[in-house]
């Protein structure tokens, strides 16, 4: 991340302050300072500070610590032509992302020290924090580890295949065994080939009305069972990716009672969307009767699923069986997409689509906005590890990281508009509520939505 010149003291003054991590949730002024928190308090006269702050109302607005994404394909090296590091960074600060970790499975793969340095050092001017996840097996092939002590001592702070499980047990279970002496989780990419080669969506009627080879639950439930196994036998911290299925869900509730070291999380397209969105109408039921479109936009893993597994996505986020909020975020040039639906690659673009999307089941009433905002803070940082709370607060002292959002502003998404460069999602013209007023790194805005926030004194 790019280091910003400190700015003068800010006062953020009327907006409604939600930070689960000192259990604040209250309209309060924030002041920054010096590119950290200097306070959270109900009132805090602007005659009071030195050094004539600037002063921003946020009368209507949220403020809560930048979010945290642990799961975001930024592409960079290999695969420019679908993201770069800029731009998915620009993507993040438009989402409320102030920290970001780039997933491993780029050209040449990150497992080795010096593409590790590369990725930090095309990230240093970005304008959000990008950490590192560095992969598991040499290569991403699932034959041998990779140096797992030499990624650590590079600055990775998560090893994943993600994109291809580890597929070997005897590996898995050493790569725990590393990963447990490392202080460092396995994010797992829990899917089970065998029980679906050639898989395109989730197994059940809309595969079948498509004609669509099925993926199903039990190819994501089956790993995720194997993977807690070889956690409680080796006591390493195993994080389960992108969880989708109500099966999985029921499990991680079991192995958390049972005290594992497991977290997990779910995306925000896994809350929100079901595999009747393939059939296009954005989800409309009354589109089933009709002829189908084969979304490609909707093509993901793993697959949407039915709304049973929506509904227990969303009851395990809400409970705490599921730690966190990860986007997956998967940008892809129109070359991939704009094709059939067998040869369109998988994924989806979320960081700026994100915050709408789970908004719809807050608004619903399904989570509380304090609990979703915990688990894109304080939820994330936990998976990573002790390090990382300062990310995840406002207390004084802490990065002023920190998002401004307005719950109810309705929107309707526009791809154009994105910074990403990937352009691939189901939910181009849909309106969402709840969008990003803007985004602070260390005291700097980094990103302001004029209709909603002026950075230059006030609303």
């Amino acid at each position: 991340m790019t280091t910003l010149p400190l700015t003068p003291p800010l006062l953020i003054t009327g907006g409604r302050v939600i930070d689960p991590a000192n259990g604040i949730d209250g309209v309060s002024d924030l002041l920054l300072a010096d590119g950290v928190v200097k306070g959270v308090r109900r009132s805090i006269p602007a005659d009071s500070i030195d050094g004539n702050p600037r002063v921003i109302r946020a009368d209507g607005l949220v403020a809560a610590p930048g979010f945290i994404d642990i799961h975001t394909h930024l592409r960079e090296p290999g695969f420019e032509y679908k993201e770069t590091i800029a731009t998915g960074a620009a993507a993040a600060a438009r989402g409320g992302f102030t920290t970001i970790c780039a997933m491993p499975n780029t050209e040449p793969p990150i497992d080795n020290a010096a593409v590790v340095d590369y990725v930090m050092n095309r990230a240093a001017t970005a304008p959000v924090r990008v950490q590192v996840i560095g992969c598991v097996t040499r290569n991403r092939a699932g034959r041998e580890l990779a140096d797992l002590e030499e990624l650590s001592a590079a600055g990775v702070v998560a090893f994943s295949d993600d994109g291809d499980p580890v597929r070997d047990s005897a590996l898995m279970r050493l790569a725990l065994t590393y990963g447990r002496d490392l202080g460092a989780p396995i994010s797992s990419h829990c899917q089970d080939d065998s029980l679906c080669p050639g898989g395109l969506m989730a197994e059940g009627w809309v595969s079948s009305r498509l004609g669509l080879p099925g993926i199903p639950a039990a190819a994501e439930e089956a790993m995720a069972a194997r993977d807690l196994a070889l956690a409680e036998l080796t006591g390493g911290r195993l994080h389960l990716a992108h969880l989708s299925s109500a099966g999985s869900v029921a499990m991680v509730r079991q192995a958390k009672d049972r005290g594992l070291p497991v977290t997990a999380e779910v995306c925000p397209h896994h809350l929100l969307l079901t595999d009747a969105w393939a059939l296009g109408g954005k989800g409309n039921p009354a589109v089933a009767a009709g002829p189908a479109s084969y979304d490609t936009d909707t093509k993901v893993y793993p697959p949407l699923r039915s709304a049973a597994d929506v509904a227990a996505c969303l009851a395990g986020l809400a409970d705490g069986t599921i730690d966190c909020v990860a986007t997956d975020h998967a940008p892809h040039e129109p070359a991939s997409k704009e094709c059939t639906y067998h040869d369109a690659a998988f994924g989806i673009s979320v960081l700026e689509t994100a915050l709408g999307t789970l908004m719809t089941p807050v608004h619903r009433g399904a989570v509380s906005l304090p609990a979703m905002i915990d688990r894109l803070t304080v939820g994330p940082a936990r998976v990573l590890g002790a390090a990382f709370t300062r990310y995840a607060s406002l207390s004084p002292g802490t990065p002023a990281d920190l998002v401004l959002f307005d719950p109810g502003a309705a929107w309707t998404v526009d791809v154009n508009q994105f910074a990403s460069l990937g352009r691939n999602t189901p939910l181009h013209g849909v309106e969402l509520r709840g969008r990003v007023a803007a985004t602070l790194v260390g005291g700097n805005v980094v990103f302001e939505e004029p209709a909603l926030f002026r950075s230059g004194g006030g609303r």
